[in-house]
């Protein structure tokens, strides 16, 4: 669309900026294009939650193209909860509205005085007073902003979560797609916005339609044989839950161990039985991983694979309707439940231990009634609704694992890289996922670089999990394609089927231009570099790099994952060197200029 909506919300006033193709071809959309405006625009060092910091909401090429799978979008901003840049990327209607509605991003700043919310039609931008929605959940935010608009509208807002700045409060979407992780959620409150609202009438122009439908139909074609994917329609991606229990490498008791003895209860196939409504589906989107669900009480979306272990065995609970009740808390109020269980789950370790002092003591019998103990679900469920009322215990949980475990002196015991926590895969197991986690820019993320793709899955091919040999090569193409996936607007499920050369045939067939699967790894190198240098410009070193010290030194001592350990040095000086990244991870100039990255000289 060649157009960049700037929100101003000191002043109340919107403006359009015109967009250089030449950032274009070097940045694509989304994550790189998002990327590319926090790295030039933000002050260095600011304090995440003031209103100098920037929330960047920025589509995709092939959003609104119909393309399989390509609804994604991304928001960038400097993360309260780790302080590193972060982009997360979600689905479904709200990049679509926004390109149709004539802009390839929106770039929010400042802070309103008073909660507001934004409705975006076409070319016309109004701000309204929150009265009468600050306040409500997610759920009931949507609802009276689609009364107030247009039933066809899209609606990404915050809950109760934003609002109170929980340090990992997520965006949420009109399907409760979720720009979970990191604390985006936080940044969108503490501006005081409630909520975007975005109609569109515009469609997007297709250099070459019958190239497109054809490429199209390929790719389709491609996901609807790909057996994953068949996995994911059939139970959404707790499909996942028995495989990797299997391997032995499923965190329980924050990460204490690698097996679950009651992982048949919590599994894909019993969320099916007991509590499955219908398959979900983002826009353009063939697979429908989501769950619609319901327990005895009430339904939602959800729960998915990360939020079943966060909220489940990572806590030691195996009651499945108290973690689907658990799930929804967080649609409700808005927040990560990985972030949130793992913290949970950080807390009952702590108070195992006791490590606990008077007053969090005290504050804990007063939340739950009682002692905070691994397997108790019921105190999962209290203490998810704490969390989003911002009372209690809750108020400490919110501010994330690592800040709860050094506050009491053991900050080792907060599963964390660079204060993000770690998600559902033991690194033990999987000893290139635990690279991934080690390096990834926005701290511990599966989706940054998933290689239980070819450690777990074996897709696009099976190499042995507990080998450190070819890791750090695989870390690197991995991050760097999924920079350019999350660029071009298409989902990361994708890559179960399709490759680099589908993906550039249809950016080819859409933009007119010439563009190989090889073009998207040196895009994807160029973001990934650049977020790499946001966050040396932050102050973060090598020494950032890491993991737990549990999983470089303690041995799991049960399941076919036991008497492991994560050997990251060995593997970390390697990345490096692939990076072209000098000993202190500091990418050299050399590399700087061959990605055209000549600006970042005055650094």
């Amino acid at each position: 669309m060649n157009k960049i909506l700037r929100v101003d919300l000191d002043r109340k006033t919107a403006r359009v900026e015109e967009l250089d193709d030449r950032i274009v071809r070097q940045w694509l959309g989304g994550r790189g294009l998002g990327t590319k405006f926090l790295y030039d625009e933000l002050t260095p060092k600011i304090e995440p939650l003031s209103r100098d910091n920037k929330l960047i909401f920025a589509t995709c090429p092939l959003n609104n193209t119909s393309a399989p799978t390509s609804a994604r979008y991304e928001v960038v901003t400097k993360s309260p909860l780790t302080h590193t840049i972060v982009g997360s990327n979600s689905g479904d209607r709200f990049g679509v509205e926004l390109k149709k509605a004539g802009y390839d991003a929106v770039i929010i700043e400042g802070r309103s005085l008073k909660p507001c919310w934004l409705w975006i039609e076409n070319g016309n931008v109004e701000f309204h007073n929150a009265d009468g929605i600050w306040g409500l959940n997610t759920y009931r935010t949507r609802e009276v902003l689609i009364g107030k608009t247009h039933k066809k509208v899209a609606v990404t807002c915050i809950g109760q979560a934003g609002e109170n700045k929980v340090l990992f409060a997520s965006i949420m979407n009109e399907r409760n797609q979720t720009v979970g992780r990191g604390g985006a959620g936080a940044v969108m409150g503490s501006k005081n916005l409630k909520a975007v609202v975005v109609y569109g009438k515009n469609g997007v122009s297709i250099a070459d339609k019958e190239k497109f439908e054809t490429v199209k139909k390929r790719c389709t074609t491609a996901l609807g044989e790909a057996p994953i994917i068949n996995d994911l329609k059939e139970y959404g991606t707790s499909f996942m839950i028995k495989l990797i229990n299997g391997y032995g490498a499923f965190p329980v008791k924050n990460f204490q161990k690698g097996y679950f003895a009651d992982g048949d209860s919590i599994s894909g196939e019993t969320l099916k039985e007991l509590y499955f409504e219908h398959n979900v589906a983002c826009t353009d989107c063939p697979v429908g991983c989501g769950r619609a669900t319901k327990t005895s009480t009430r339904g939602g979306e959800g729960p998915a694979y990360e939020t079943i272990w966060a909220l489940g065995p990572a806590c030691g609970v195996s009651d499945l309707e108290e973690i689907v009740e658990a799930n929804y808390n967080c649609n409700e109020f808005g927040f990560d439940p990985i972030s949130a269980g793992s913290t949970i789950a950080c807390a009952m370790e702590l108070s195992e231990r006791g490590y606990f002092d008077s007053s969090a003591l005290h504050s804990i019998r007063k939340s739950i009634g009682g002692e905070l103990e691994f397997g108790d679900a019921n105190a999962v469920v209290k203490l998810t609704d704490l969390i989003g009322k911002g009372e209690g215990f809750g108020i400490e949980l919110a501010k994330g694992s690592l800040r709860l475990a050094s506050q009491f002196g053991y900050p080792e015991l907060s599963m964390s890289v660079k204060g993000l926590e770690i998600p559902a895969y033991d690194p033990r197991g999987f000893k290139g996922m635990g690279l991934a986690y080690a390096t990834s820019n926005i701290g511990a993320s599966h989706v940054r670089a998933y290689l239980i793709s070819p450690e777990a899955l074996a897709t696009p091919c099976s190499v042995n999990r507990f080998s450190i040999r070819g890791k750090p090569e695989l870390v690197r193409l991995y991050q760097d394609l999924t920079s350019a996936l999350d660029s071009i607007g298409m989902c990361l499920f994708s890559l179960f089927a399709l490759n680099p050369d589908h993906y550039a045939s249809l950016l080819g067939a859409v933009t007119g231009e010439t563009i190989r699967g090889s073009d998207l790894f040196e895009i994807g190198e160029r973001i990934s570099n650049l977020e790499r240098m946001f966050n040396i410009r932050e102050g973060f070193t090598k020494k950032d790099d890491t993991l737990p010290k549990r999983f470089l030194e303690e041995k799991l001592n049960e399941g076919n994952s036991k008497n492991s350990v994560v050997e990251l040095d060995a593997m970390l000086n390697e990345y490096y060197a692939l990076r072209e990244w000098n000993e202190q991870g500091i990418p050299m100039d050399k590399k700087l200029k061959e990605l055209g990255l000549f600006f970042l000289d005055k650094f």
